[in-house]
């Protein structure tokens, strides 16, 4: 591990040095291509025959470095949120007498809070302390505030005379965002919610291997297998590697959240709930640094499922030109009230498809939070990729119209 030290410059019987451990960074290196005349210009030992060096195979590397090495930090380096911070604290005794009674406390402030560092019941505490002896901790924090962070150290000790001597030393620095992450929400018919997560390197020069990419549905939500549970062993995906990102550089993921059995079809409950759950990111640097991210609760926009909900629930895909079909649709109350509906199948929206059986028939009554399934049939009459439109419901106390159009495509084979 490297270390870049920050020490206190006044004058102090106990001097403080907080070291930052962070590891070196990968560098390229100009090399020193060595010239044959520097061979040729001291006397040549009789062990060595210069000639044979001028015969020799053109491939020879005559480099006196390696073209890649690494760099120890020489700044404090950057940081970044959900890195851990880590660095080693040492007091030590410059003065040339002994200290009594030494109590070090090390405290991580941040614009919400200040966090305890040292061990040992928050502090570090030694009877006697020699000249040139000291004490040693290391400090560690997982980062996770954004903005200017101050590393606060206080120390207390007592000189011969009696005296209690104090000393405070302060350390800023600031931790920037390494990775963007925005969100999109597509509420499906069948209750199911996608999320499109798009994920951005913002660093400046750090790329960044994503190990995992996990969403943690709410109480009420659950991952489908195989739509991004964890993409942690997604290695190759359309074509390529995809787990590294180069700053700048965005990565999109899609999830599929569907509710619970114990929930589903209560629409009252999922039309309520806008929680859908937190994205949690592991990553790597290249140096083998982790970093961890979790996003706060994710909102989507509650669907709006107006009074009467209809869907789809069977519907046969392909079918063939001229070939009657059967399907079955699903009537939910949404409202408070009880409905007394109409059905009315409309062939003048969509001439393609024509439908069959009794327009303007009554449907029996449906009590609040209840459904009602019917049969329908329809004869596609143009060929290609249709849209199943033309279905309406009345309410027969209010003189209300719900339309529907575009419930469900029809792929029509000639």
């Amino acid at each position: 591990m490297s270390v870049c030290v920050m020490e206190n410059k006044a004058d102090q019987v106990l001097s403080i040095k907080v070291m930052r451990l962070s590891r070196p960074l990968f560098t390229q290196c100009d090399p020193h291509h060595l010239e044959f005349r520097s061979l040729t210009a001291t006397k040549p030992s009789p062990e060595m025959d210069c000639s044979s060096l001028a015969h020799a195979d053109h491939d020879l590397d005559m480099t006196l470095s390696p073209k890649h090495g690494l760099l120890l930090p020489q700044s404090f380096g950057t940081i970044y949120l959900g890195e851990t911070f880590q660095s080693y604290l040492r007091v030590q005794n410059v003065g040339s007498f002994l200290v009594s009674n030494i109590s070090i406390k090390a405290d991580l402030q941040t614009a919400a809070q200040r966090l305890p560092l040292t061990k040992k019941n928050n502090n570090v505490a030694l009877d006697v302390l020699e000249p040139q002896q000291s004490i040693d901790d290391i400090l560690s924090h997982e980062i996770t505030e954004l903005g200017t962070h101050i590393l606060v150290c206080e120390v207390s000790y007592q000189v011969g005379s009696g005296e209690i001597m104090t000393s405070s030393r302060y350390y800023k620095f600031q931790v920037l965002k390494p990775l963007d992450v925005k969100t999109k929400f597509y509420n499906a018919e069948s209750d199911d919610v996608y999320l499109e997560a798009q994920i951005q390197n913002t660093t400046i020069d750090k790329p960044l291997c994503l190990d995992k990419v996990t969403m943690e549905p709410s109480s009420l939500f659950e991952v489908q297998a195989g739509w991004g549970t964890s993409w942690s062993n997604a290695s190759h995906l359309f074509g390529g590697i995809v787990n590294i990102v180069q700053p700048g550089e965005i990565r999109q993921y899609l999830h599929c959240l569907k509710p619970k059995q114990d929930v589903r079809g209560n629409l009252r409950l999922l039309r309520g709930e806008s929680n859908i759950g937190k994205l949690d990111l592991t990553w790597r640097t290249t140096i083998g640094d982790r970093g961890r991210l979790q996003t706060s609760q994710l909102q989507r926009m509650v669907p709006n499922y107006g009074d009467v909900r209809l869907t789809i629930q069977e519907l046969p895909n392909p079918v063939k030109l001229y070939e009657a079909i059967g399907f079955v649709c699903k009537i939910t109350n949404t409202s408070e009230r009880p409905v007394e509906l109409s059905l009315v199948l409309d062939i003048r929206l969509k001439p393609a498809i024509l439908w069959t059986g009794i327009s303007n028939r009554p449907l029996e009554r449906i009590d609040p939070n209840h459904s009602v399934e019917i049969c329908l049939q329809l004869v596609p009459v143009i060929p290609g990729l249709q849209s199943l439109s033309g279905l309406k419901l009345v309410d027969l106390l209010l003189k209300r119209t719900y339309d529907y159009p575009d419930i469900a495509q029809l792929l029509v084979l000639p």
